[in-house]
């Protein structure tokens, strides 16, 4: 200022040199401090009319003096301050946005609620009214400061100090913050709980309802909010745009990346919601899957609505609501199922950040459609599995080997009509039954997520029929009854032989070279049963065990010492009664072999298929902890 007479400020002068030279030589304090403000005011008024009074600046004094104060000028924490001084004089101007304001003249609290809420100075409002003036009024501050105090001619300012800069690093946090404030406000709605038929269509009708819905309210809402920030191309550039369309003939792009319309900051927070709602321009230019869309969700909504009436309004609606649970447990329902994935696919097309409101506006509702029709046939269902499987295992099994510690056997035959694979009783029930809700992955039965959403297996259900299917699989390896396996004898001390007779298959071994035999179970059909003798180095041939019956094989099995010593290979020991041990390898072609048959040990058949009035699991939490991560 000293050096340039046309910046003279008078007042920033005086107060300036009243600091920094608080004393003068050859003058008393009190008395320099009395009349130096007015000298130093006078010298400044004066200056601009006595270029000659102005000093000659050091230059390298004044430009080590730039740096340092561009670098306090640089340093984030400054540019915080002036961030969050802005955003404080912004605030108070705007209020904050609830629920009920983005839903003006419906009923939200019928459909969903929330809390929370949207900062005011977060809002297209704010933006246009005061947000865009704050940070252009802060660019402009900075710019005059730069002009004259902190650069001259002769140098290029660095980038990060320059106003541009600081005015695209002001918005983009500034968009940033007014993205997740919204994003933190959306994902905490829940939708409002229905109890019966009627209270789900109640808020199927009123979401569905083109005047009054609240669903339709708030996405308006968001598309208008989502657009704050959009540059819209000049009619001028539009005008050369399709200027140069028309005469470009073949040099046109196939995709032309500029006619994405209009480019806004929040295009990649918002720009899945707007697409959805036909707000961008830009599905036009790339295949966008145009079959998503809102109002598509809201016919088959609508649909889905007018089945539920038509339960509600039945003679039996009892009866009916059965009949049609009836129709997606055995996935011949149509309407219910494909809205129900048009629904998640929507939610899912709104990406990871949106998964909360995706969830709330397009899954829930259906899902508590599909809990009001299929909980309640839950129960008729599990009734008709007791009466046409269960209570036919248990008189077919119950109280017999291998399912307790009975001298009676079990039927092999009835066994394999209840679990061979697609004809077995159990499996044809299953398939029938249960085909819309549960399916078959290899060797095991998983539920469909989609369609049995509100319903709950029963996990010991689940695990029982996976173990019968997987037994089955051993059991009919070749399509036909039995199981192959292969016996080695194994030398051990003081043992000259051993002899195995299983179903009339013999294993005779007296410490010889090893060698593996085949054996089948069940083998020689009139020879059924398992006999084991061991003769030693002390005595004669003796009696071990001898087991008769069909399931005699399975018997001595279940007697010996089972050790797994590979893939398919397993150790079998026995301690005789003159404390001598006996051993041989068994080598399985499927899983545990003949082993298998074991895990029937006190095995009863689950009378329920669904747990009858347990809430499904996960189905508020899957996203509610995405909710709370989402807002750290």
């Amino acid at each position: 200022m000293m050096a340039r007479p046309d910046k003279a400020d008078a007042a920033l002068y005086a107060q300036v040199m009243t600091t920094t030279a608080p004393s003068r030589p050859g003058l008393s304090p009190a008395l320099w401090q009395s009349i130096a403000p007015d000298l130093h005011a006078f010298y400044m008024q004066s200056l601009p009319s006595q270029p000659a009074w102005k000093i000659t600046p050091d230059r390298q004094l004044v430009t080590r003096v730039r740096q340092v104060l561009l670098e306090q000028i640089g340093r984030r924490n400054a540019e915080s301050t002036l961030y969050e001084n802005m955003l404080t004089r912004v605030r108070r101007s705007y209020a904050d946005m609830t629920l009920e304001d983005m839903t003006p003249q419906t009923d939200a609290g019928r459909l969903f609620s929330t809390p929370e809420s949207v900062p005011g100075m977060f809002t297209r409002q704010a933006w246009e009214g005061g947000v865009q003036e704050a940070i252009d009024n802060a660019v402009a501050s900075r710019r005059d400061e730069i002009d004259w105090v902190l650069s001259d001619s002769r140098k290029t300012l660095p980038g990060d100090v320059s106003p541009e800069a600081l005015k695209q690093r002001l918005t983009a946090r500034y968009f940033t913050d007014f993205a997740g404030a919204w994003l933190n406000f959306l994902n905490s709605i829940r939708l409002n709980p229905a109890h019966n038929i009627a209270d789900v269509t109640d808020q199927l009708t009123l979401a569905g309802d083109v005047r009054q819905s609240p669903l339709i309210a708030l996405m308006n809402t968001l598309a208008y909010q989502g657009q704050t920030g959009q540059q819209k191309e000049a009619i001028s550039a539009s005008l050369v745009k399709s200027a140069k369309n028309l005469l470009g003939g073949d040099d046109r792009p196939v995709i032309d990346q500029q006619a994405a319309g209009p480019a806004g900051p929040l295009d990649s927070t918002f720009g899945p919601l707007l697409q959805l709602m036909g707000k961008n321009s830009a599905q036009s230019v790339m295949a966008a899957d145009s079959s998503l869309s809102l109002q598509t969700y809201l016919t088959r909504l609508t649909r889905v609505r007018l089945r539920l009436q038509q339960v509600a309004n039945a003679a039996d609606p009892q009866a009916m609501m059965q009949q049609l649970a009836q129709t997606v447990f055995q996935g011949r329902s149509v309407d219910l199922t494909d809205t129900q994935e048009y629904g998640s696919l929507v939610a899912a097309s709104l990406g990871e950040e949106w998964s909360g409101f995706g969830q709330t506006m397009f899954v829930q509702p259906l899902t508590q459609a599909w809990e009001t029709v299929l909980q309640p046939s839950a129960a008729s269902l599990n009734e008709a599995w007791q009466r046409s499987v269960v209570a036919n295992w248990n008189s077919a099994f119950k109280g017999r080997y291998p399912f307790a510690a009975a001298k009676s056997d079990a039927s092999l035959p009835m066994l394999a009509a209840f679990i061979r694979r697609d004809t077995g009783r159990i499996d044809r029930f299953l398939s029938t039954q249960l085909g819309g809700v549960l399916h078959r992955e290899g060797s095991t039965w998983v539920a469909d997520r989609t369609h049995s959403q509100g319903l709950t297996f029963s996990p010991a259900f689940l695990n029982a029929v996976n173990q019968l299917s997987q037994l089955s699989d051993i059991l009919f390896t070749d399509g036909s009854q039995g199981i192959s396996f292969e016996l080695q004898g194994v030398a051990m001390p003081e043992v000259v032989e051993t002899q195995l007779t299983l179903d009339g298959q013999k294993l005779h071994y007296f410490n010889q070279v090893a060698d593996w035999q085949s054996f089948r179970w069940p083998g020689v059909i009139n020879k059924p049963g398992a006999m084991l003798t061991w003769t030693s180095t002390a005595a004669g041939t003796r009696l071990y065990t001898n087991h008769s019956g069909p399931w005699g094989v399975i018997r001595m099995l279940e007697q010996m010492q089972r050790q797994k010593a590979g893939d398919g290979l397993y150790r079998l020991s026995v301690t005789a009664p003159d404390r001598r041990q006996l051993q041989w390898l068994l080598r399985t072609e499927l899983g545990d072999g003949p082993l298998a048959l074991l895990k029937l040990r006190n095995f009863s058949l689950p009378s329920q298929i669904f747990s009858v009035g347990v809430p499904a699991p996960g189905r508020t939490d899957e996203y509610e902890s995405d909710v709370v991560e989402g807002s750290e």
